[in-house]
Order: C-alpha cells, then sequence, then structure tokens
C-alpha cells in the first residue's frame, strides 16, 4: 500500500501514519503502521480482500482470474492445492469488493443505445430456473447492469431502472430487446413515452432460425432512422451485441456453462459471482472491438470511467485509486470491531 490512511471510521483527524513493526503469516513477514490520530495499529492489507490472508496475495488474485475466466471451484481447489471452502471464501470475499468497486466506479453513463436480454440457468435444481438479466451500452461495450430473478416484470422493471439510475443521458436512448412480453411496459415506465424501443423476433424451427421480425413498439420510424444513422455500431435494429455479451458471461462463469456440474446451488453465489465478472469485463479485460491502432481499451476506458486498464490487484486494493471513493465494510479483528475504510 504506498499511502496507508487509518481504517478507523471514527478517526475524524488525518494524523500522521507511521510504521509499527511486522507480523508473520505463511508466506512471510508484513508491515504493520499506526496511526498518531487515534491510536490504533493496522496492516497494509486492512480493509481489502488481503486482509488476513494466509497465503500470498498473488495466488488469491490467480483464483480470482481462473473465476471469471470459467474454472469452477473444485478445478480452482485442484490447480492450485487450495482447499475447496478456502476458495469458496475467498470468491465471496473478492465478489463483495467488486460489488462496491461497481457501485461506486459505474456511475454517470452517456447511453444512447442500449441492448437487453435474459439467460436461462438453475439454482439448487432443475425445477427452480432463474434468469440472468443483462444490458449492454453498444456504444461502449460496457456491461451497466444485470439482474437475477424469475421471467418476470419485477426483474425487467428491476434492469431498466438500474440503468437508468446509472444513466446521465439527457434524452431517452435507443432500446433493443428480444420479444418477452413485460419489455414494452418496462421501458415505457422506466425511459418514458419520448423513448424509442424496437424489438427483434426470431423464429426457430428444428434450432435453425427460420426468420427474424424487427418491430418498432415505441417512437416513430424517422427517430429511428436519425438514431441508426447517429450510431456508429448499428445500421438496423438488432441485438447482436447483448447476444455476444450473452455469450462472454457463458464462458465466463462456470455456474452458466450448458451441460455442466457446476450450476449454482444458491441465488447468492450467483449473483455475487456476475459482480466479480462484471467489475473483470469492464475494468480490467481489455475488449477486442475497442482496438484503436496498437491500443486496446477496456469497455470502461471506451466509456470514459477509467484512463487505464486495471487489474484485479487495482480492484482489490482499490483504496489507492482516485476512482474508488469508499471501500466495502470490512472485519479486521475481534478487539477492533467492525469498520468502514474513510474516502
Amino acid at each position: 500500500m504506498k499511502t496507508p490512511r487509518c481504517p478507523n471510521a471514527a478517526c475524524s483527524k488525518a494524523g500522521r501514519i507511521i510504521r509499527h513493526g511486522f507480523y508473520k503469516t505463511k508466506s512471510g513477514k508484513r508491515r504493520r503502521y499506526r496511526c498518531e490520530a487515534c491510536a490504533r495499529t493496522f496492516c497494509s492489507t486492512a480493509g481489502t480482500p488481503h486482509h488476513r490472508l494466509q497465503h500470498r496475495r498473488s495466488a488469491f488474485d490467480e483464483m480470482a482470474a481462473l473465476s471469471v475466466e470459467g474454472v469452477g471451484k473444485s478445478a480452482i481447489a485442484r490447480a492450485k492445492r487450495i482447499a475447496w471452502n478456502t476458495v469458496d471464501r475467498w470468491l465471496e470475499k473478492a465478489a463483495a469488493c467488486c460489488r462496491r468497486f461497481n457501485d461506486v466506479n459505474t456511475r454517470a453513463l452517456d447511453i444512447q443505445e442500449l441492448q437487453a436480454d435474459e439467460i436461462r440457468t438453475i439454482a439448487g435444481g432443475k425445477e427452480q430456473p432463474l434468469w440472468v438479466f443483462t444490458s449492454i451500452d453498444v456504444g461502449s461495450r460496457l456491461w451497466p447492469s444485470t439482474a437475477v430473478g424469475r421471467r418476470s416484470y419485477r426483474s425487467t422493471r428491476a434492469l431498466l431502472r438500474e440503468v437508468r439510475n446509472r444513466s446521465h443521458t439527457a434524452g431517452p436512448p435507443l432500446v433493443a430487446t428480444d420479444g418477452f412480453e413485460f419489455y414494452e411496459r418496462a421501458v415505457g415506465e422506466v425511459f418514458g413515452p419520448a423513448c424509442l424501443h424496437g424489438q427483434v423476433i426470431t423464429t426457430r424451427r428444428k434450432d435453425r432460425v427460420i426468420k427474424v421480425a424487427r418491430e418498432l413498439v415505441r417512437g416513430t420510424p424517422w427517430k429511428l432512422e436519425r438514431a441508426l444513422s447517429d450510431s456508429e455500431d448499428s445500421s438496423t435494429l438488432n441485438t447482436s451485441f447483448i447476444e455476444r455479451l450473452n455469450l462472454t458471461i457463458r464462458q465466463g462463469s462456470a455456474y452458466l456453462c450448458r451441460r455442466s456440474l457446476c450450476h449454482s446451488r444458491w441465488r447468492t453465489r450467483l449473483e455475487e459471482h456476475l459482480e466479480l465478472l462484471r467489475c473483470y469485463y469492464n475494468f480490467v479485460r481489455p475488449h477486442r472491438a475497442l482496438t484503436f491502432g496498437k491500443k486496446t481499451r477496456t469497455p470502461a476506458m471506451q466509456a470514459g470511467l477509467a484512463r487505464r486498464p486495471f487489474t484485479l490487484r487495482d480492484v482489490f486494493c482499490s483504496r489507492s485509486l482516485s476512482a474508488c471513493l469508499t471501500m466495502c465494510r470490512v472485519a479486521i479483528g475481534d478487539c477492533h470491531g467492525t469498520l468502514r475504510l474513510a474516502a
């Protein structure tokens, strides 16, 4: 940690941080610090998922990287020679940090063209299907929000409301969806009657597409033509970009792989891993469609949320990043209690 800060939320004074010896772990010695204002001592990893980690921090980062590349927990435990319950606990901590990182940094989006779709999966058993509602900002390829639940109006509205809350666009965007019945009502309620909403309805026979119909549900044809002419990516109404994002999500999450034993047992675990994957997709992984010369950007860079590609270490130690103003709540010991990092 380059600039240590006191993790005590009750410490109102910006006291000087001094070195305060070392403590031992399995991977060697680590530095401790002391705040002269409140006399509280803390380690260099306080307030991060690396806190009280009895392994190398690189092992934690490698575990998270394998998880967002579609490797299941059991396979990670075998490859890294770590107990399965340890991998599960580490993923829970990493996902909590990424959730907070997403909430703080995915704000003030300029969304001109939005696409939304759903992914079917199961949790616990096949008799309890779940749907993952996803969205994408076509211009930046950013994944702004997601919602997990039943294929219902409530889940559809939750997805679109989160997108609207993260957006600061003056006018309503062009929204493209499939023919799911609740999109028309939810789009009109969230974005208002002035928005443009089109549906792409695909007819299949024997797992082959035989017909593609495009319908303008809300708005006027001349507004749609103007929106498509202003778009740098779409020449016609389509859902190609959200379908490609859904493929990336299925490949990046072992929970969503088809014909796999790695399906989620609990809905909360699926939601947590989607937050980890969304953070990795937006801020860490360069997008091949965003290549300009010799430089490849991440969706967050294209959306103006970051100036460089982050690493998972940057996300987990995000106190040193100016983009992250606060951090998630962490427990740094029974004697210290539950603390929150200062902004």
